[in-house]
């Protein structure tokens, strides 16, 4: 058999409207697997081989009932993909992008609501029924800004034009809770088959302003930002069996970026 083969198996995938999410949907359904997107962005509707279903992350009995949909049409989940996240866009105010110690409290709760509660809410739902099964895969979806401090240093050139801008703490912090809550499940989970790891990713290009570019891709070995596509080979690995004996781990996809 294959190892690499994810066909038939049902795939929970949060965040599945956003810009990564749309890649991994797409790569998913290609290798013949059933994707059931959990978005607050999506509409509630089934075709072949997709089920999106409009979910609040931060609110358990939206994910149950999503479960529910999803359980009575195809049985129960094969995986879980935690790709739901906030982060502040860089045209966001003063306030959302300014100095750490004047940084919104309510920023930071919106923040780790989605992108810890929100991860910690799917796991035990979702990651629930998979243990019922007695088998499944989480990967949760983290980033480099998780592993490392950003560089406020590619934000300089804002600086240099009079703007306040400092890349924000929460979603650091948010995405570094990841990590622990990752090693616990796996081995929490691990009696009951269940694979639980992270994936590691950096930026991926979307149009950013070319000063920020030019600073950053100085730090990337391989010269360029992700696409989108560069990010579904790890995913589907971590999915089947061929990843059957990582569990806890973190696998980095980042070009480079932190190994100097």
């Amino acid at each position: 058999m294959y190892p690499f083969d994810i066909e038939n198996r049902v795939i929970v995938l949060t965040g599945g409207a956003g810009q990564l999410g749309n890649a991994f949907s797409a790569a998913l359904r290609l290798q013949g697997a059933r994707v059931a997107v959990f978005d607050a962005a999506a509409g509630n509707t089934k075709v072949d081989g997709l089920i999106t279903c409009r979910v609040d992350v931060t609110r358990r009995e939206e994910i149950e009932a999503a479960v529910e949909i999803v359980i009575d049409a195809w049985g129960p989940p094969d995986g879980l993909i935690n790709a739901a996240a906030l982060d502040s866009p860089p045209d966001a105010s003063a306030d959302e992008n300014g100095p750490f110690e004047t940084y919104p409290v309510e920023s930071w709760d919106r923040v780790m609501d989605v992108n810890v509660k929100g991860v910690f809410l799917a796991c035990q739902v979702v990651g629930g029924a998979m243990a019922k099964a007695g088998r499944g895969s989480v990967v949760n979806v983290g980033s480099i800004y998780g592993a490392l401090s950003p560089d406020q240093s590619l934000y300089e050139y804002r600086r240099k034009r009079g703007e306040t801008f400092y890349k924000p703490v929460a979603y650091s912090a948010s995405k570094s809770a990841l990590y622990n809550l990752t090693r616990y499940l796996a081995v929490y989970w691990a009696p009951r088959g269940i694979r639980v790891n992270t994936v590691t990713f950096a930026g991926v290009f979307n149009r950013q302003d070319s000063e920020f570019l030019e600073n950053y891709l100085k730090k990337v070995p391989l010269g360029r930002m992700a696409e989108p596509e560069d990010y579904t080979g790890p995913i589907t690995f971590l999915l089947s069996d061929a990843a059957r004996y990582m569990t806890g781990a973190d696998l980095v996809v980042d070009g480079g970026f932190s190994s100097w």
